[in-house]
């Protein structure tokens, strides 16, 4: 079924570290050897040994319309012919900046970059530098990235691997960072008190994307905002998965939260690499050339994927329905999976926030890291297998979000549903 996917892994082993150019392809969580796709179009993904799969990664969020959403191809196609690369100003730029600063709240200006992680990178370094503070909070399980300061605690690949304490990371990085359990309040009004008036900034995923699906329990933010208000400490939200997936205006709209700063990423690309960080005049006027705080990248603001992003914002911002459409999607998704697998014996949690969401094989509530850890991550692996096989895509680790995208049919949620129920009767055997 997948010969020639496990020639094209064998070949990349010889070339690239581990066959992949990001960890978490690699199956390690799951075992088996990871699929090589050829193309795609829709809520499909067609691998090369001419298999198709109902696709829920999405390439980790950003195809919210689908794979090569027409009007995103047209664009780039067009203005591919103009050039790939400026490394000069274009007025697409502005038109970017611009459409993102009226879709979203609380924000006046954008700084573009190339990647979440640049994005994450950045706005804390700006964060130290507007208040001349070193160290930050963020959260076990939550994954920013992977600069230095944001892989003590992660989630996603470097939970995925099992990797505690990540080699090339320096103590004295690590001692800048303090970390909290995540919907844990107590814990960082304590990490405050113990470090008065040296933390910079909080940092977090206002729906936690790398843990698995985790939701911000009642007050949760609305806590760290009072406690960010009460210390001039500034609040970032990081929405490189939520931002523009949620809502319109991404979690701080959804959620009713206001941040300090916010990074962007994926969507705002239209799947093109593309990051960026966005916040108050006030604090984003220290950025280099207005400011001392550097940041530079030759290719931030890309000819390419800032037309692919502004297609896809575009139609965002002018059909507001379609985040009506993708929850009903996730809903209907949910509901027949709890029924699929309540009929199987199977104990189950299923996190959801709009079109986010993720299944736990557990009967606890999945509220941080170390309940998403405790989870039955071996019934995953079999689960994940079992839905391969009859062409269903899931994320290829427990430890990670399942998207939704605008382009799945009732059809493919009913042959979804009806290939969970037929991978537990398989399993169950």
């Amino acid at each position: 079924m997948f010969t020639n996917s496990q020639t094209l892994f064998d070949k990349a082993r010889q070339f690239i570290p581990g066959g992949v150019n990001s960890p978490v392809r690699a199956f390690k969580s799951v075992g088996g050897t990871p699929i090589f796709m050829q193309s795609a179009k829709g809520a499909y993904m067609y691998d090369v040994d001419g298999n198709r799969y109902i696709d829920y990664i999405n390439s980790w969020g950003p195809m919210v319309l689908g794979h090569a959403y027409e009007p995103v191809v047209k664009a780039i196609q067009e203005y591919a012919t103009y050039s790939t690369s400026f490394g000069a100003p274009t007025e697409l730029e502005i038109k970017v900046a611009e459409l993102i600063v009226s879709m979203v709240p609380n924000i006046e200006m954008v700084r573009m970059v190339n990647s979440g992680t640049e994005a994450c990178m950045s706005a804390l370094r700006l964060a130290r530098g507007y208040t001349g503070r070193n160290k930050f909070i963020k959260f076990e399980g939550c994954y920013h990235g992977h600069a230095d300061s944001f892989l003590v605690s992660a989630g996603s690949g470097v939970a995925t691997l099992g990797i505690q304490t990540v080699p090339g990371v320096t103590a004295s990085v690590a001692d800048d960072t303090l970390t909290a359990p995540y919907n844990n309040l107590l814990a960082v009004e304590q990490l405050v008190a113990d470090n008065k008036d040296q933390i910079a900034a909080i940092i977090i995923e206002p729906v936690a994307g790398n843990m698995g699906c985790i939701l911000p329990q009642p007050g949760f933010l609305e806590g760290l905002r009072k406690i960010c208000d009460e210390n001039g400490i500034v609040f970032i939200l990081d929405e490189v998965m939520t931002g523009f997936r949620l809502a319109k205006g991404g979690a701080q709209e959804l959620l009713n939260i206001k941040a300090d700063l916010v990074t962007f990423g994926k969507i705002i690309g239209g799947g093109m690499p593309v990051g960026a960080f966005a916040g108050k005049k006030e604090i984003m006027e220290h950025i280099a050339p207005a400011g001392k705080v550097y940041q530079a990248g030759t290719l931030s603001g890309n000819p390419i994927a800032m037309i692919a992003g502004y297609t896809m914002l575009k139609t965002l911002n002018d059909h507001p329905q379609i985040y009506t459409q993708l929850e009903e999607k996730t809903n209907q998704l949910v509901t027949g999976l709890k029924e699929a697998l309540g009929a199987a014996g199977v104990v189950h949690r299923i996190n959801q926030m709009s079109s986010m969401m993720s299944v736990h094989f557990t009967e606890y509530p999945i509220t941080d890291f170390s309940s998403a850890s405790s989870a039955n991550n071996e019934l995953f692996k079999r689960f994940f297998h079992a839905m391969l096989e009859r062409g269903v895509y899931l994320p290829p680790s427990a430890f990670e979000t399942w998207f939704v995208s605008n382009a799945i049919t009732t059809e493919d949620i009913e042959a979804t549903i009806s290939a969970a129920k037929a991978s537990m009767v398989a399993i169950q055997q």
